[in-house]
């Protein structure tokens, strides 16, 4: 097992700072090889990544996290993207007795009734799934970027997940602006869910995830709760919000 100190990890993010995201991967993959994966939702900034880390490491690991909810768009792409890139993906999904008691306890739209139940439902569709994930690596590679939302503004390139046992979080893309995605993505004819052509700026489960009108914050289409900060408790905890 590969383990950063938190000093060794603020080393890391202080000399990745000023380069790019392939170099940001680069390093990655040197530092963690088979012990290094890729969180994807087939998000635009995950599908950029995609492109990116196969085109390094043909033999790439990508997972996602399958809620059982999510729109046909996003397994279209997922199967688009699968088999032009040629990656094994491995598919988390959350356990078949905990949907089970949720949804007898609370209904099957538990989400709509309750923040804190929105949460709940995420906590067994996503955070579990993604710690089983996480228990298979010692690193992880996420899209997340400062500009998506005030409680990603301060992330750095290389951190330490302290909520998933102190393995290392990497952050390519945390500099990059919307615009700069859209580019890559349309220079290098990555396959995207076509969901953003419709309105879509952030795309989750289908019940939770609205197209965004002009001027609305890119993450305001996520869930239905007004004034939240859009977490779901992957990448911070959801009940502090």
């Amino acid at each position: 097992m590969i383990k950063l100190t938190q000093m060794e990890a603020a080393e890391a993010a202080k000399q990745l700072e000023n380069t790019t995201p392939q170099e940001v991967l680069k390093w990655s993959i040197e530092k963690f090889g088979s012990r290094l994966s890729l969180a994807s939702s087939f998000g635009l900034e995950d599908i950029v990544l995609i492109d990116m880390f196969t085109k390094l490491d043909p033999k790439a690991r990508v997972f996602t996290l399958d809620t059982g909810r999510l729109h046909q768009e996003t397994y279209d792409v997922m199967d688009t993207i699968r088999e032009k890139y040629g990656i094994s993906l491995e598919a988390y999904f959350p356990k078949n007795d905990a949907i089970e008691d949720i949804e007898r306890k609370h209904g099957l739209n538990l989400f709509y009734k309750s923040p804190e139940l929105r949460i709940l439902c995420c906590n067994v569709r996503k955070v579990e799934p993604l710690k089983r994930s996480l228990s298979t690596v010692d690193a992880w590679i996420t899209g997340l970027r400062r500009e998506q939302n005030p409680t990603r503004a301060a992330i750095a390139r290389v951190e330490i997940d302290a909520g998933n046992g102190g393995i290392v979080k990497i952050n390519p893309l945390v500099e990059w602006t919307q615009d700069q995605v859209w580019d890559y993505i349309k220079e290098n004819e990555v396959p995207f869910n076509t969901l953003f052509n419709a309105g879509f700026t952030s795309i989750g489960c289908a019940p939770c995830t609205r197209p965004t009108k002009p001027g609305e914050d890119p993450r305001a289409g996520r869930w239905w709760e007004t004034g939240a900060a859009k977490e779901c408790g992957l990448h911070c905890n959801a009940k502090k919000q």
